[in-house]
């Protein structure tokens, strides 16, 4: 679940799928289950009939999803490579949707979700109109999850390891403030209902939040 930045010379286009996934699992880093389980948390919680996934990369936690519940699964990411990983492992799942788009710009339409949600997108993406269109895709009375990196002391926001093409994507990584990003989105006319801290390996952690969009 992976981050969307402006299509224009966009590295993650250029990241191949076994760097990132080699990346976010090696020793140091291991974020990929940690995701996994905070996105297993949100459908939990929410249990919707529809799911959307921001930067979707590989399909990180779709095996998550109980398919008797939740029967519209939506992946969006801007690397086609990625979503052609994702038809080929996930393929079986119902109601699985695979959309090409770079949400920093005008996308086609598409029917919102009852459950959106963006791991680790708005570092790379921002906060501006990758937000807008996030929110836009929340259908009424319905949730949308958020995880963020939290600043290390001892640690940059992309470690640096054994996948060159990893660096490339050190320029456009921002930190995002969670307490700037709730106040965003709860003037936008949603409720946080649950925040959390989860310590990662080599003094990294993230941050989650599950919003509730008010009628």
């Amino acid at each position: 679940m992976r981050a969307m930045a402006n299509s224009m010379a966009n590295p993650w286009l250029n990241v191949p799928l076994a760097d990132y996934e080699g990346h976010m699992s090696a020793d140091g880093v291991e974020q990929l289950e940690a995701l996994a389980e905070l996105f297993a948390e949100a459908l939990a919680h929410c249990l919707p009939e529809s799911v959307l996934v921001i930067g979707i990369a590989g399909g990180n936690g779709l095996d998550r999803i109980d398919s008797s519940v939740t029967r519209r699964v939506v992946g969006i990411d801007i690397n086609p490579a990625y979503l052609a990983a994702v038809r080929e492992r996930y393929g079986h799942t119902p109601g699985l949707e695979l959309i090409c788009a770079d949400l920093t710009e005008p996308m086609v339409a598409c029917p919102p979700a009852q459950l959106v949600h963006a791991a680790l997108v708005f570092e790379h993406a921002g906060a501006g109109p990758c937000l807008d269109h996030a929110l836009s895709l929340v259908a009424d009375d319905s949730w949308l999850s958020v995880v963020l990196q939290l600043p290390s002391d001892t640690v940059p926001g992309v470690t640096k390891g054994q996948f060159a093409s990893i660096e490339t994507l050190c320029a456009g990584f921002i930190m995002i403030d969670p307490a700037t990003l709730r106040g965003m989105i709860e003037t936008r006319g949603y409720r946080i209902v649950r925040e959390r801290h989860r310590a990662l390996p080599a003094g990294k952690a993230f941050w989650t939040g599950l919003f509730a969009r008010n009628r």
